[in-house]
């Protein structure tokens, strides 16, 4: 074979495709879909991704237990879901088609990889019959394809062995789908020689599987013609092909920068958020510090200790985690020292389904710590706006010498776009304010510093790093004595620390940007959401705008406090929808706060909303007010 592929001469333009890659947990699947997008975001398409991953870690293989998948959206148009539903379905064994064709319309293109469609695999799928040769596929353009016995082909004159030429057969998959749509092949080949290089056998074997599956599809005669997708008309600039977990760690790597500190991790492992800490520890070159503890305790305590020293503390989980933290945090609030709390949300309760996502953590959020103990609290809406949000926490952080909490989920978290570099000179610097000397003279005369003094525009205590001359303190749990930072329990002081605590963070509301509205602003209807509900609730209100409806929308980032705005928003209106991936916690929260009739629109199946669930409900609220 060649070193090059030539393009197809005559493709045909169409305005987007959903493609979704469904095998065994074995099969490269993620690794496949990534490459695609890769290759998408060369192409300067708009695009996002969902990799869905098994809820079974080490599910046996062949079953649909196992099946892992990729779902990934293409568009010469701005886009803000991986789609509803797929267009193509590559499904690479009989428990990836029984995993994933109840999903999918009539008409969907479906290929399969035939050489995996014998008894025992069937058998393990839970088919009695091959679905292959009966009418479960009636109504789909069904493509049926040997991609094992072909890669093995491809690669025999290398000398694999044949149980070893099956791993590349993922990468003959690829090779078929991008000659499908017209991706350009040398970006993959040379992605291939990199990350396979030190092994010239695998290299070479996955290169000439890619080959293959790419010459399939030109020569096999089974497919019309491939098909190619213009490039989006996105903002001039660089880009990057991001996820959440990567956006919020560099989001956090750019905040210590603005403001001149250190970072420091203090991080436990756990699904989906580990990410975070591999990403983080990338960056020592930036004042970048990592911990892997030993529990999730620990890593919160560390990330307290760092912040006493005068560092940013960062530390990262899931819902199990934070219940964990929880005293820490309470710790933290009564320190009053800067402390960023991530939360990346999955399915639960307990360990739950560890690999799919879910966003009910919000009233933990808000309540799970004991005591009178506010904190903010901000939630991401997309992949990259992860970067925005971190930067943000950091700022309300610091600022108010308090811990923060970052909502994001493991849609966000592993899900990916575009993303436009920005210019690092037009971030706002973050000022930490140390103490630099003493602020208090008692009536002695004796300068002397009191940790507990106020600022009194945010009402944030001094912060002063340890070993500061002539500013000796101590801080601790048991309650100070508001100003000497001294030990009271006197009756008066704790209320009225609990009081300027709880003002501290309600009078954060003052720095953020009204909530805006979008759509038509005076609708009836008003959708509002939090968190990766974003992009859905967007393409569903859209949809139903372009069907001649009045609907608004309006989307939270700060969860605490609220926007100042918002209850002038939600009053007056015949029907608030609140979709939420939980049982209705914003929605409690909005009717508690503002005495309004909030509606829930609830999904807790581990997956996220699709546009068209959306819109389905929001025609059904129309109906009920019209």
């Amino acid at each position: 074979m060649s070193d090059t592929i030539p393009r197809p001469d005559a493709a045909k333009a169409i305005s987007g495709v959903v493609i979704r890659f469904a095998g065994d947990s074995g099969d490269g699947m993620q690794l496949t879909g990534d490459r695609f997008t890769t290759s998408s975001a060369l192409l300067g398409n708009d695009l996002a991704t969902f990799p869905d991953y098994p809820a079974e870690i080490r599910a046996p293989a062949g079953t649909v237990n196992g099946v892992s998948a990729f779902q990934v959206r293409i568009a010469d148009h701005e886009i803000s879901t991986p789609g509803d539903f797929a267009d193509v379905l590559i499904a690479m064994n009989p428990a990836a088609l029984k995993a994933e064709l109840h999903k999918l319309p009539l008409g969907t293109i479906v290929i399969v990889n035939q050489d995996t469609f014998d008894e025992r695999n069937l058998k393990k799928a839970g088919y009695a019959e091959n679905q292959l040769e009966d009418d479960t596929l009636k109504g789909y353009t069904l493509y049926q394809v040997p991609m094992t016995s072909l890669t093995v082909e491809a690669v025999k004159e290398l000398g694999v062995k044949p149980r070893d030429a099956d791993r590349s057969k993922n990468l003959f998959a690829l090779g078929l789908v991008s000659w499908m749509y017209s991706r350009p092949p040398e970006p993959t080949l040379e992605w291939i020689r990199q990350r396979f290089g030190r092994d010239s056998l695998v290299a070479a074997s996955n290169e000439a599987a890619f080959k293959a599956g790419h010459a399939f599809g030109e020569t096999a005669e089974l497919f019309e013609s491939p098909v190619e997708i213009h490039s989006a008309p996105l903002t001039p600039g660089t880009y990057t092909n991001i996820n959440g977990n990567t956006a919020l760690a560099w989001g956090l790597v750019a905040a210590g920068q603005l403001a001149g500190t250190p970072l420091f991790l203090g991080s436990y492992p756990i699904t989906p958020a580990s990410t975070i800490l591999h990403e983080l520890s990338k960056h020592k070159n930036f004042g970048v510090r990592t911990f892997q503890a030993e529990d999730e305790i620990a890593a919160i305590t560390s990330a307290i200790g760092a912040s006493f020293g005068g560092h940013l503390g960062i530390t990262s989980t899931s819902g199990p985690g934070i219940a964990l933290k929880g005293e820490a945090m309470g710790l933290a609030i009564s320190l009053e020292l800067p402390l960023l709390v991530i939360d990346i949300q999955r399915g639960g309760p307990s360990t739950g389904l560890p690999t799919k996502t879910e966003a009910a953590d919000l009233l933990q959020a808000m309540y799970g710590r004991h005591s009178e103990s506010p904190l903010p609290v901000l939630a991401a809406k997309s992949p990259s706006h992860c970067f925005e949000v971190a930067i943000e926490a950091a700022r309300i952080a610091l600022t108010y010498r308090t811990p923060v909490i970052i909502l994001s989920d493991g849609y966000l978290a592993n899900g990916t776009e575009p993303w436009l570099l920005p210019d690092v000179t037009t971030l706002q610097k973050i000022d930490p304010d140390f103490a630099s000397g003493p602020n208090h003279v008692t009536a002695d005369g004796i300068e002397e510093h009191w940790p507990y003094l106020r600022d009194p525009e945010t009402l944030a205590r001094n912060w002063a790093i340890p070993g500061t001359p002539g500013l000796m303190h101590r801080i601790g749990g048991i309650e100070k004595e508001d100003g000497s930072g001294n030990i009271s329990y006197e009756p008066g002081n704790h209320e009225r620390m609990i009081r300027l605590r709880a003002a501290k963070i309600a009078g954060i509301a003052k720095t953020i940007a009204p909530l805006e509205v979008e759509g038509d602003a005076d609708a009836d209807l008003l959708v509002l959401g939090w968190g990766s509900t974003w992009g859905a609730i967007g393409a569903a209100v859209d949809t139903v705008r372009s069907e001649g409806h009045r609907v608004a929308r309006a989307h939270l980032v700060h969860l605490n406090p609220m926007p100042a705005n918002l209850g002038e928003i939600v009053k007056g209106r015949k029907k608030i929808l609140v979709p939420e991936m939980n049982l209705g916690q914003l929605t409690k929260l909005i009717r508690a706060e503002f005495l309004v009739d909030a509606t829930c629109v609830s999904k807790v199946q581990g997956q996220p909303f699709t546009g068209g669930e959306l819109s389905a409900h929001i025609l059904a609220a129309l109906k009920e007010i019209s």
